[in-house]
């Protein structure tokens, strides 16, 4: 033995777990206030989160057309899913909402940042489960109504995997890090002021 010991440093957390993490507690009041809003408890209510839906994803709309974002992770153009909103409002039967302001993103964006973002997006499908299994009871299917909430040809866990697969192989620095974890609270609080907005 030559009396020295090779240490293995410990695994290092996924970026996801790390975003999981540092959004904890700002994703776990996000979550009461949505139900506290009792969005499956009929249509009436269901269009309400519709509309905090609707616009989260035209914020992000942009993002999903970014060539930059694009080379980084898998099936982006794939993952988007601000039509499908679109499309349940008409199967309600009800005009999607009218926004003034400008989205979160246009055509450039900084790429950490987007990735934070994106991400809740990506958390918020997988999540899903659970709501599409709450829509059916109010007459809403991943055919009619609930389409945004649709599980991904694949599985729900399979296209999860691969998101976040992309995302831990990203070569970022300490700044970028920053930023990208930046980018998901505040995509956290801009659903949180929709919900606070649209449900009063």
């Amino acid at each position: 033995m030559s009396g020295t010991i090779d240490l293995v440093p410990p695994p290092v957390a996924s970026r996801a777990k790390t975003l999981k993490a540092e959004t904890r507690e700002t994703h776990e009041r996000l979550d009461g206030s949505i139900m506290a809003g009792r969005p499956f408890e009929s249509q009436e209510r269901y269009a309400l989160f519709l509309a905090v839906q609707h616009g989260f994803h035209r914020d992000i709309e942009a993002l999903y057309a970014n060539p930059a974002l694009d080379a980084l992770l898998p099936d982006l153009a794939g993952r988007r899913r601000f039509g499908d909103i679109e499309r349940d409002f008409a199967d309600l039967g009800i005009v999607a909402p009218e926004r003034t302001e400008a989205p979160a993103f246009g055509e450039t964006a900084d790429i950490p940042t987007a990735l934070g973002w994106l991400y809740v997006a990506e958390g918020s499908n997988l999540g899903a489960a659970f709501l599409i299994k709450a829509a059916t009871k109010i007459g809403l299917s991943e055919e009619f109504g609930a389409r945004h909430l649709a599980g991904a040809p694949e599985g729900r866990g399979l296209h999860w995997k691969t998101f976040t697969e992309a995302l831990d192989a990203l070569d970022l620095d300490e700044a970028e890090e920053a930023r990208m974890i930046a980018g998901a609270k505040a995509a956290f609080g801009r659903v949180q002021g929709l919900v606070g907005t649209v449900f009063g």
